[in-house]
Order: C-alpha cells, then structure tokens, then sequence
C-alpha cells in the first residue's frame, strides 16, 4: 500500500507535505538501516502523541511482524508473543526522572537532559511543539543537533523557532493548537506505516 498516497486522499489540506514527509522517512529509515534508534519529545498533547508514536514502532502497527526463524530459535517459546520492533523511546515517558531534574536543576531542560543520556550520533529526534516555540522541546533539539543527531520537527503556524533547527520540519496547515494535534497524529501514523512496509516487508 502507498500509505503517502492514502495520507492525502484522506486529508487534502496535506497534499503540500507530501516532499517532507518522504524526507522525514528517509531519515528515519537511514537511522534504522545503521542500527539508530529514535526518541520523541512533546508537551501536553504532544506528549501523548511521542508516546503513541513510540507505541506504533516498538510493535506491530498494520503487520504482526513475526520474528525470523533465527530469532525463533533464540527465543523459544516466548517467540510467539514477541514481535518485530524498531527501537523508541518517547521522552514524556519518565515521570521520577523529569520531576526531579525540574525541581532540581532546570524544568525547561527536561528533554535536553534526556537527549544527553540516550542520544548519539546518528539517531534521530522528533521534536514535537505546535507552536514551534517550546523552550524545553527547543533545548533538546540543540544537543541533539551537538551530539550529531538528525531532528524531525512537528509543529504548525509558521513553524516557529522549531523551524530553522531542524533538518526536516513538518509544519501542518493550521494555527490553532487543537487542529493542529489532529494533523499531526495521520502524519506520523503515516511514517511509522513507510516504516513498517520497509522494514518488515513480508510480515
């Protein structure tokens, strides 16, 4: 299935992005052909939306995504409830960690610390902010950018501060927050289909 092509049939007002979102895959692809993982970071209704994209790529999304006869044999019986997974970690996903470094240290630092600890070169970060101006969503991408990460952005009105840092930012046609959130959520249902079919082809 062309799930790019689905995207716009479904939401016309998108057929503009169709060129970043294929870069945006690209990038995520690359990460994952050279053994990347991807990390996710988001405010309030974007926090659920890193946390659900991790949920689409750590497991089967459309596919069951079986294990190789390979893996089965490693695994044993556990192998029939294991699936295929390509590695994420959503950032709003910490309560004790974010907390005490909010109290402790700096609460517009939170992700960036965060993207310290779990990023190197190579991996990805999606950066998630509808306003494109969220101070600890910005933060992170910078040392993700230092450590020698590519960073996707999501974001809409005119993509904000969020814009220029990003290797690729997904800017949806919208100013208010709510529509926003809405548009975002088809978009990276989107990628993380590209990424299953490319991956795990034959499930």
């Amino acid at each position: 299935m062309n799930y790019l092509e689905r995207l716009v049939e479904r939401y016309p007002a998108l057929d503009g992005m169709k060129d970043t979102i294929e870069e945006a895959f690209q990038i995520m692809k690359a990460s994952y052909e050279n053994g990347g993982k991807l990390l996710v970071c988001g405010n309030g209704g974007s926090a659920s939306d890193s946390d659900h994209i991790v949920g689409e790529l750590m497991k089967g999304f459309y596919k069951k995504r079986p294990l190789s006869e390979a893996e089965k044999e490693k695994f044993g019986g556990l192998s029939e409830h294991l699936q295929g997974a390509l590695p994420a970690i959503s950032l709003a996903g910490h309560p004790a960690l974010s907390t005490a470094f909010l109290n402790d240290v700096n609460p517009e630092m939170i992700f960036a610390q965060q993207v310290y600890g779990y990023g190197l070169k190579g991996d990805v970060l999606i950066a998630m902010s509808t306003s494109g101006n969220s101070a600890n969503v910005l933060n992170a991408v910078r040392v993700a950018k230092g450590k020698g990460m590519k960073v996707i952005g999501f974001t809409g009105h005119d993509g904000g501060a969020l814009k220029a840092l990003c290797d690729v930012c997904l800017i949806v046609p919208s100013s208010v927050t709510a529509d926003i959130q809405e548009y975002h959520l088809p978009v990276y249902h989107t990628l993380c289909a590209m990424l299953e079919e490319h991956f795990f082809p034959t499930a």
